[in-house]
């Protein structure tokens, strides 16, 4: 897997990674399909002051339309054989009774424009989206939800087996307790750490029942789950205070939904549940990595839960002060999952970067360091980058760019990027190489290669 070359300049080196890697990137429907006109994130862009400066998704990627074609054409062009895509639940199931099998049909030429392109598809079933029908009647507060999303998955599965064995009921599950039901920035847009509570506990339920639907339909398929994993380090580590928050906020951010899935106890906002059928209710743990906070307790912040966070000092950050580049801390996610035991897919890790400035040294960066714990045996699966092209950034609107083709909103053309060169030199070789290093950033190569 390793093979070292010493020469008389600098030292010099290949980092293989195992036969079969899988090397992506991850979109999700309602970011990159466009004219998704009948979900709750819809209505959500109608409220003034919801998303950055009023901005709207319009045709985001224009995917629906048919652009996918030509983004996969990228994605083959440049070596990756593996893409997450995600389903918009609105369009399998536009009204409560209704199914729209030509919304199925789409997702099937899709997953064969994949296949033909030698991509292998992952299908996240749920990224943050649902029918308005369903926000209508409180959504993942209501209990009805979970009969709901298992009759959906099992539709979907059945219609879209043919193209796909890994799936991932709910992305982000922590994320979406968080923003739409503590923080209000996504919808319902709630501040209430009981309806947070009531929304994660069924958004557990509802994984294990799926994570039987999709056996039972695909029995050979492989379903995991993909948590937003955040590091957190204490301000200072002499202080109790700041070590006490440091793990309070690790548990209920990282800890709290995966727990729940494998020990069927849900310990998150004050709050706990046990559950019956836990325990063998995902196949493989997907990580979703982007930056980490150093942790202060602060007696002047009730609302805050008396702490405040801050990236660490000498860190680089992104361009909109959203991440901080600390690779570090995916070492830290991915020592993390091993204690549970699955195999582990970083399905996940990019940075907001619209000059395409930050973006290479934090690939090289972060793709190293799972190098480093896939040559120490940790049985990670594969590697997706978030994301191919530009795309509507939730409440944050067009202002992030994640791409590593900048996209154009007005006329939808595609500007390649350096980083699209260099993620293609690793898929292409299966490896990081010290030549790749040097060529796309060489200020960072003494970081990698120390003399």
């Amino acid at each position: 897997m390793f093979r070292i070359v010493i020469n008389k300049i600098m030292p010099s080196a290949t980092f293989h990674f195992p036969t079969g890697f899988l090397w992506g990137t991850s979109t999700s429907a309602y970011q990159v399909e466009g004219n998704n006109s009948n979900t709750n994130w819809n209505q959500w862009e109608d409220i003034p002051g919801k998303i950055f400066e009023n901005q709207k998704s319009g045709k985001a990627c224009d995917w629906w339309a048919g652009r996918w074609k030509e983004d996969m054409d990228r994605a083959n062009a440049t070596h990756q054989n593996a893409h997450r895509l995600s389903i918009e639940w609105s369009r399998i199931q536009p009204e409560i009774n209704r199914w729209d099998e030509s919304s199925l049909d789409h997702y099937r030429e899709i997953l064969q424009g994949l296949r033909d392109r030698g991509i292998s598809p992952i299908i996240t079933l749920h990224h943050f989206t649902e029918p308005m029908w369903l926000s209508e009647i409180g959504g993942w507060e209501n209990d009805d939800i979970i009969l709901f999303f298992d009759h959906y998955v099992a539709k979907v599965v059945e219609g879209l087996k043919e193209y796909c064995n890994y799936w991932i009921p709910i992305n982000e599950p922590n994320v979406l307790a968080h923003q739409a039901y503590i923080e209000a920035n996504f919808p319902p847009g709630k501040r209430s750490l009981k309806s947070a509570f009531k929304a994660l506990s069924n958004m557990v339920k509802a994984h294990i029942c799926a994570y039987s639907t999709i056996h039972r339909i695909q029995p050979l398929s492989r379903v995991g789950t993909a948590i937003n994993y955040r590091a957190f380090w204490p301000e200072n580590k002499y202080n109790p205070l700041d070590q006490f928050m440091t793990k309070t906020l690790h548990q209920q951010y990282n800890d709290a939904y995966i727990n729940a899935l494998r020990m069927g106890k849900l310990n998150f906002a004050f709050k706990k549940e046990k559950f019956t059928k836990t325990g063998s209710t995902f196949d493989f743990l997907g990580l979703n990595y982007y930056s980490g906070d150093e942790v202060k307790f602060n007696l002047l912040k009730p609302k805050d839960f008396f702490h405040q966070r801050t990236f660490p000092k000498l860190t680089e950050i992104s361009e909109n002060g959203f991440i901080a580049n600390i690779p570090s801390g995916l070492e830290n996610a991915i020592h993390w999952a091993t204690k549970y035991n699955r195999p582990i897919i970083i399905t996940e890790n990019g940075i907001e970067d619209s000059k395409d400035q930050l973006r290479p040294q934090y690939i090289i960066e972060h793709i190293h360091k799972i190098w480093r714990a896939a040559n120490l045996s940790v049985p990670i699966k594969g590697y997706f980058h978030w994301t191919l092209a530009d795309n509507f950034e939730w409440e944050r609107g067009w202002s992030q760019r994640f791409g590593l083709w900048k996209l154009d909103v007005v006329d939808q053309t595609r500007i390649k990027t350096k980083s699209a060169d260099l993620f293609s030199q690793i898929c292409k070789t299966n490896s990081l190489s010290s030549e790749t290093i040097n060529r796309f950033c060489p200020q960072i190569y003494s970081k990698i290669f120390p003399e």
